[in-house]
């Protein structure tokens, strides 16, 4: 090994000994040159590469601290792999949740968006000023579907900055990504057929399933590991799958992100059993590691994969701009959008196409990470400071979610109403699951500042954990 290989592999020993723990910060790098006698750069190499590695990690003026080592989560019954539903049934619980996290007020831990003061709101209404004022009498029509074709070719490029070959023309932009992902369930399935999904997994799939009138298969999926590949793959060969909407990176609500070499497994698996995939992948601007992660999408060579992104989670909500990489369906796609929703917000298009060619995009995007993985340590350690010792938090870097295990006999829906009563929005396990196996489990949004207003919630919560009666 080379020596700043060598002085990691030390580093990370005497964390796992327990020298140093989750939250401590380590020697600084002129301390550690002074103690090791190794370079500077030895030394700041070593430290990089634990970062990487999601060993560490930098926090503005204060150096290197451990970063929250993966705890071990027990789910519920984890002999059972697979879980069938012929029927979905989940529309009215998401919206009565969704509904009271919207009251003014609300410590919105159960949101699924960014803390809104992260995003770039001044700069992309410039942006939008700027390309209002310079719209043809034609704009309408030109940014019908597939979408504005600047915008599509700024998005072909940003594939590109991962070394995947995608063409504008197969890129149609989308109002949001929940339209991207709806039109993609739509183009591959009829009612009847069975999809696949994952357990727990994104609400908003089973919406889809439910609206549309499919068959859901969930498969097991491990908060750090991500979907269990030998149990998908006795699916394929079960029973008559269509296709699978799964989230490579920074699934939600996990957190958990699929290795390189899991992501290539999963497609070689399902291009053996000819099903596409969907690849909801809208947290996909928000790793920290120090190489950029690509999608499944990046090992399709057959178009089967259907890849679907947003600026929702990395730039802002309210424009509603999202879109997918189609592959083969791009056609199909396209004509199913023409005849629902005709077109996504021509200015909005053409001002995001405007912001992220710039600079300032870059810059934005460097400085969203940074905060993002600040905040979501400094949460993990104020849960860890408060909860009691019988509630487990899952931490996975990357995006901005902590799954939370309570202990089983919890209802995670009671607790989320006592403290919706409080003021504190969180969102239940059930959310996440067409099954009961997930009631004692919620998820929060660590994507905002721990601010007194934030430690007081923490602190109400972790009273109504501990006051828990049924």
């Amino acid at each position: 090994m080379a020596k700043y290989e060598q002085l990691a592999q030390e580093l990370k020993t005497r964390i796992a000994q327990g020298v140093w723990q989750a939250g401590d910060k380590l020697p600084s790098l002129r301390q550690t040159v002074a103690d090791s006698g190794l370079s500077l750069m030895t030394v700041l190499n070593a430290y990089q590469l634990l970062e990487s590695q999601g060993v560490i990690t930098a926090q503005a003026k204060s150096g290197y601290l451990v970063a929250p080592q993966p705890e071990t989560f027990r789910y519920p019954d984890r002999q059972r792999q697979i879980y069938l539903s012929d029927k979905v049934d989940i529309n009215e619980f998401v919206f009565s949740v969704l509904q009271a996290s919207k009251q003014a007020g609300i410590v919105p831990f159960g949101s699924g968006f960014p803390d809104p003061s992260l995003f770039p709101q001044q700069a992309l209404a410039r942006s939008l000023v700027k390309v209002t004022r310079h719209m043809s009498p034609s704009f309408a029509a030109d940014n019908l579907p597939p979408g504005n074709a600047g915008l599509r070719k700024a998005i072909s490029q940003r594939y590109a900055k991962l070394g995947m070959s995608i063409s504008p023309d197969e890129i149609i932009i989308t109002s949001g990504a929940m339209e991207a992902l709806n039109l993609s369930l739509a183009t591959l399935t009829q009612a009847g057929d069975w999809v696949v999904i994952e357990s727990p997994t994104f609400y908003g799939a089973m919406q889809a399933i439910e609206r549309l009138k499919l068959k859901a298969i969930a498969v097991a999926t491990d908060p750090q590991l991500g979907i269990d590949l030998e149990a998908l793959a006795e699916v394929l060969k079960t029973y008559p799958v269509k296709a699978c909407w799964l989230m490579s990176q920074h699934q939600n609500p996990l957190g958990c992100s699929l290795s390189d070499t899991k992501k290539q497994a999963l497609y070689q698996l399902l291009n053996e059993h000819k099903v596409s995939l969907i690849e909801d992948d809208v947290y996909q601007e928000l790793y920290v590691d120090a190489s950029v992660p690509r999608p499944v999408k990046a090992f399709d060579t057959e178009g089967r994969v259907l890849h679907c992104g947003s600026f929702s989670k990395s730039l802002i909500a309210g424009y509603r701009v999202g879109w997918v990489a189609a592959g083969r369906y791009a056609p199909q796609l396209q004509r199913l959008q023409l005849m629902s929703t005709l077109s996504t917000s021509a200015p909005m298009q053409l001002a995001i196409a405007d912001f992220i060619q710039s600079a300032q995009y870059e810059r934005h995007l460097k400085q969203l990470r940074k905060k993002l993985a600040d905040r979501k340590l400094a949460m993990y350690q104020l849960l860890r400071a408060h909860l009691p010792e019988s509630v487990g938090v899952n931490f996975a870097q990357g995006g901005y979610f902590l799954w939370l295990a309570l202990p089983a006999h919890m209802d995670a829906t009671q607790i989320y109403s006592q403290a919706i009563a409080r003021g504190i929005s969180v969102a239940p396990g059930n959310l996440f699951s067409n099954q009961v196996e997930f009631r004692h489990f919620m998820r929060l949004n660590a994507s905002y500042e721990c601010s007194p207003e934030i430690v007081s919630a923490v602190v109400v919560l972790a009273e109504l954990i501990r006051n828990y009666s049924r």
